[in-house]
Formats: structure tokens, C-alpha cells, sequence
């Protein structure tokens, strides 16, 4: 198959030739990002359509994420480094903020199990947040367990900085998986059954309105007091999004009260290569600054593990099992983000290795939540 090769700066996209693909601006703006004396524009990304239009199943290119490259990008209002303390529940469920609906992007392939959107809000600098924290989102409707009420508030964690994706303070990024529901018998859709949030927000357009709550959370505030400290992330699936804004704080924004000089190590899990999440932007930090990032995957139906069977994130961890646990003891920050399911199968593997070592990882862990190194948020 032939392809056609798309270039912006050192980024380049090829795609397929001959497939019913077509080819439109993004619904994110294409803003010129000013890199201290060099002016870049953010590439569009592509939208692959179908005839029918349909979105599942296709893939969008999230190219329109910027990606940083030395100098790293302005950002403002420097004013939201000013706060000692995280903004907390400035919008509540009986008062929520009215905030729009910039873009909705499809950003896993055609073979990933499910779909996954990035989506950008406009919140017009009215509800500021700080990374690893969480926006509440009430869906349209009412509450089917107390009709005549509204739905109940849903949590995300949000994927951006508090500049956003427009590195302007006013907007704010969510990773929202579709929750899609298939009846065990037929094999078939169930749309009475599908979550109704996380379909709300995927079918969501431009310029829709969305009422929202927060921000909320204090577990997961990425800790500034040692920029030269370590930070090991552990995710499964959309549980990367708090990673995300990390990282783009780290390596992407120039923010004058935080130079980065420690490591961050990403551990993400996700069933194959099409269902990983903001990989462009991942791999570029590790292209960037080696010394700084490392960036392992696991692929559960692409990859096996020591023993022969599927990779999961917690056979990735314990292949570097020695050099976590020595950065632990050196005072490393460790986070979980993703699926309840996951913190079990990790537990395991923790508590097996410290055997291994002569420790009680029943010590280690109350040492590591005693010191405020043990961050973990899973729903």
C-alpha cells in the first residue's frame, strides 16, 4: 500500500493511500506557539472517516497535542503558580460551572478494545486546578434512581496542566474511555446499558456545554519541593492521565518556579499498540531528555512475561523490581493510577519481591505512606 507522508517541522505523519480515508482540519485551533524567539504551529491532526461517518473503530491522530522541543513553550498566567495551597471544590454539585466543549478526538486505533477520546475544555480561567487533580462531570438528565433530580457527579482526572492544552490557563483535558455495554448472550450492544457519562462526553461536539464540578483531589498533586526528585507512574489505560500533565509540566512548559532536573519513569499498561495513549508525546520526552525520562510499555495481548504468560504493567515492574525498590529507599515518589483491578496483581508482585530481598513489605509500604511517597488513585 502506497502512503502519503505529511510534515510539520521534524514531525512527520504517513498515511495509507487508497483507503477510504479522508483528510480534515482538526477541531482543536492551529495556533502559532511562540518557543521564546521561534514561533511554531502545531500540525493538524488527521481524522480518518468512513463513508457512513462513523467514529469507532477509526482513528484520529492526536497530532494536534503540541509536542515540545528545546526551548520549551511560554505559558500563562504565571499567576496560577502564586497559590501555596491546590484549589479545592470551587464549583459544587448544586452549583456547578457551565464550561464548553472545545474538541472531542478519537485517540486510539482501529484495533484497540474500545475507544478512547481526549477532550478539551473551555473553562475560561473560572475553575483553575493543579495537575493530578480531578474535574466532576454531571451528564444531562436526570437521576434514574431519583427522577427529578440531576444525574450524579462523575470524576476524571484531568490530563493537562493548569495552563491546558492551549497553554493559557483557560482550558482544561480529560482522557474519557466509552463505556460500552455488550449483553454476554447476543453478543450485541446494549445502548440502556452503556455508561452514561463517559458516552456523553465521547459524543460530545464542539461548542456543547457541560456542567462541572471541582476540582477535586490532593492524593495525586505532583509534589515541587525536590525538583530533582524521582517519580515512578504507574497506569493502566486512561489512569495515564495524570501522568500526562506531569510530564508536559516537566518537559513541555517553561514555568519559572519549576525546572525539572530528576527523573520521571512511566509504566503504562494497555492491551496492544493501538491502544496506547499520547505514545507521540511520550516517546518524543524520551528522545529529548534521556537523562531524565524512561518510558516502558506493557501490552497484555501483544507481549509475554517471564513466565510465558500475558504482560501486564505488574510483570513490568517487577523486570526493574531491584532498581525501584533501591529508588524507593532513596525517597522516590510512587503513583497508581487506572482500574481497581490493577492494584492487586501489583500488591503481589511488590510484597513477592520484597520477600525476594529479606524485607516485609508490609513494613515498606507503611514506611513509604509514613513519608508521603505512596500516591495511588484507582476507580
Amino acid at each position: 500500500m502506497s502512503h502519503l507522508a505529511l510534515s510539520q517541522g521534524s514531525l512527520t505523519v504517513t498515511v495509507p493511500l487508497g483507503s477510504d480515508f479522508s483528510l480534515r482540519r482538526s477541531v482543536f485551533k492551529a495556533r502559532s506557539v511562540s518557543f521564546n524567539d521561534k514561533s511554531w504551529t502545531p500540525i493538524l491532526p488527521l481524522d480518518f472517516k468512513t463513508k457512513n461517518g462513523r467514529l469507532r473503530n477509526q482513528r484520529i491522530l492526536c497530532m494536534s497535542v503540541q509536542q515540545a522541543s528545546a526551548p520549551k513553550v511560554n505559558v500563562a498566567p504565571l499567576q496560577l503558580e502564586d497559590a501555596n495551597e491546590p484549589p479545592l471544590n470551587t464549583y459544587k454539585p448544586k452549583e456547578p460551572y457551565t464550561a464548553t466543549i472545545l474538541s472531542v478526538e478519537r485517540i486510539v486505533g482501529p484495533n484497540a478494545p474500545g475507544e478512547t477520546c481526549h477532550i478539551v475544555i473551555d473553562h475560561g480561567g473560572n475553575v483553575p486546578y493543579w495537575e493530578g487533580q480531578s474535574y466532576g462531570v454531571i451528564p444531562p438528565g436526570e437521576n434514574p434512581k431519583k427522577p427529578g433530580a440531576p444525574q450524579n457527579v462523575r470524576l476524571y482526572s484531568i490530563a493537562s496542566t493548569r495552563y491546558g492544552d492551549y497553554f493559557d490557563g483557560k482550558t482544561t483535558s480529560l482522557c474519557v474511555r466509552r463505556a460500552v455495554y455488550y449483553d454476554p448472550e447476543t453478543g450485541k450492544e446494549d445502548p440502556s446499558k452503556n455508561g452514561v457519562c463517559s458516552n456523553f462526553l465521547c459524543n460530545s461536539k464542539p461548542g456543547d456545554k457541560i456542567k462541572i464540578t471541582g476540582p477535586a483531589g490532593k492524593i495525586m498533586l505532583l509534589p515541587e519541593d525536590n525538583p530533582n526528585a524521582t517519580h515512578i507512574m504507574i497506569a493502566t489505560g486512561t489512569g495515564v492521565a495524570p501522568y500526562r500533565g506531569y510530564l508536559r509540566r516537566m518537559f513541555m512548559e517553561s514555568v519559572p518556579k519549576f525546572k525539572f532536573g530528576g527523573l520521571a519513569w512511566l509504566f503504562l499498561g494497555v492491551a496492544n499498540t493501538d491502544s496506547l495513549l499520547y505514545d507521540e508525546e511520550f516517546t518524543k520526552y524520551l528522545k529529548d531528555y534521556p537523562d531524565n525520562f524512561r518510558y516502558n510499555i506493557a501490552l497484555s495481548r501483544e507481549q509475554k512475561n517471564q513466565r510465558g504468560g500475558k504482560m501486564y504493567v505488574q510483570d513490568k515492574i517487577e523486570e526493574y523490581s531491584d532498581e525501584i525498590f533501591k529508588l524507593l529507599d532513596n525517597g522516590a515518589h510512587i503513583y497508581f493510577c487506572g482500574l481497581k483491578g490493577m492494584m492487586p496483581g501489583i500488591q503481589e508482585t511488590l510484597k513477592r519481591v520484597a520477600v525476594e530481598r529479606g524485607e516485609s513489605w508490609e513494613e515498606k509500604l507503611s514506611q513509604l505512606k509514613k513519608n508521603k511517597q505512596w500516591h495511588v488513585e484507582v476507580y
